[in-house]
């Protein structure tokens, strides 16, 4: 009998509201004929989801986060793992003392236990999986040493702080033992195939957007005061909300009539506050907390403009093509942004929008007052930024093409999920 093909999909956690992309990505790769599980590093830390989830049929096995509470079924779970597959077992504990003795952290043993959980209760007998990671760092060495054990091809998929904070030399080993590796911008793609040691297949593919969700085919709200500005980012340093409120209060002394609502959740929430009420903005700014996809869009509507002002943070970390700013240029809002990482391949100065380093508040004030002004400007830009997201960004197809990546080079041969993929 032949074994069933299974794409064995490891994620930080499951669900993320954060990470719809990536729910997005398992729905439709279900829709296209593939057999999907998931195994979470952690449980869901989120009280809802967006409606994404609930359609997903796949399997959910979560490994326990710490060690301690569940050394007994980690401990049972590598036993059996080690007995039934003692050569891979080997391997893997080998590559983990060595990974250990380079850089000693207990975060490397949990990997190693939390590998060995999973091919004890994530890998069924009959099946040929392939274990695909998204996030280059924990989940992919987890799914590395759980490949190993399996005898089991692994492939991962890179985005933004994973692949810009790893050390290059871990980063290189782990797309040397890739049989492939997919990531969501091209300045990433560069930058691993300049890591990659042997030529390992780098496939760069959007996460793209439902783009009959976020359809911006309705009339913008009149251009005038009282003004309403967007943004939705994670409340995190390199989001450079900071700068975007540093913007707007120097708007604000010039007398411009506006409010912003910043929907978002994370680290920086107390901070971003304390930062809003000092610079007299408090009554003018809405902290809308985390909110499902179906209710941001209605704030994507009635805005006027949309703003991010994404920066690197001195370790690295980054973001790549952030998914709101697509989300936002469908919708059909005008922009102003920043002008790093990957922001240029969709947020192009003068073509798709206005942009400006970072850390500027006044270039970002600048930009957004020119949009202001200009509503012919506003349109022009909005206009070619929502036509270069339908033609670059539409998550179905560059699912399909994420697809035609899985059935082509996934698998022990590569190809054995193509009879299964409705491509």
């Amino acid at each position: 009998m032949t074994a069933k093909p299974v794409l064995v999909m490891v994620l930080k956690g499951y669900p993320r509201i954060s990470e719809t992309f990536i729910s997005n990505e398992i729905e439709l790769l279900e829709r296209q004929g593939f057999s999907v599980r998931i195994v979470s590093m952690r449980q869901p830390r989120e009280n809802f989801s967006h409606a994404s989830v609930a359609r997903i049929q796949a399997e959910v096995v979560y490994l326990p986060e710490a060690m301690l509470p569940a050394l007994g079924r980690l401990l049972a779970a590598n036993l059996r793992t080690a007995a039934s597959r003692p050569a891979g077992y080997l391997k893997a504990a080998g590559l983990m003392l060595r990974h250990f003795f380079e850089a000693p952290k207990s975060a490397t043993v949990k990997h190693l236990l939390q590998a060995g959980l999973l091919c004890d209760e994530a890998l069924h007998p009959g099946e040929a999986p392939h274990l695909h990671a998204h996030f280059a760092h924990s989940p992919t060495s987890v799914a590395m040493y759980a490949g190993l054990m399996a005898d089991a091809p692994v492939s991962f998929t890179g985005h933004a702080k994973d692949v810009w904070t790893q050390r290059p030399e871990r980063l290189a080993e782990k797309i040397g033992r890739a049989a492939f590796v997919v990531t969501c911008t091209q300045a990433n793609a560069a930058y691993l195939k300049k890591l990659s040691p042997n030529g390992t297949p780098i496939f760069p593919v959007y996460h793209g957007i439902d783009l009959t969700l976020f359809d911006g085919a309705a009339a913008r709200p009149a251009a005038g005061p009282p003004w309403r500005f967007l943004t939705v980012a994670r409340l995190t340093a390199k989001k450079g909300l900071d700068t975007v409120l540093d913007a707007l209060s120097l708007l604000a002394r010039e007398g411009l009539d506006f409010t912003y609502d910043l929907v978002g959740a994370g680290e920086e929430a107390t901070a971003l506050a304390e930062q809003a009420a000092r610079l007299g903005l408090a009554d003018r700014v809405r902290f809308h907390g985390a909110m499902p996809h179906e209710h941001v869009v209605d704030l994507y509507r009635v805005a006027h403009a949309f703003l991010i002002g994404c920066r690197v943070l001195p370790n690295g970390d980054r973001d790549g093509v952030p998914n709101v700013l697509v989300e936002a240029m469908a919708m059909g809002l005008p922009v102003a942004a920043t002008n790093v990482s990957a922001l240029p391949e969709l947020a192009i100065h003068g073509e798709t929008a206005l942009t400006c380093d970072p850390n500027d508040p006044a270039a970002l004030a600048a930009n957004l007052r020119r949009l202001l002004a200009d509503p012919a400007l506003a349109g022009r830009l909005a206009a070619a930024a929502r036509e270069l997201v339908g033609r670059e960004f539409d998550n179905v197809a560059n699912i399909r093409r994420l697809a035609a990546v899985f059935a082509a080079h996934a698998g022990d041969p590569p190809g054995r999920f193509a009879r299964d993929a409705a491509l």
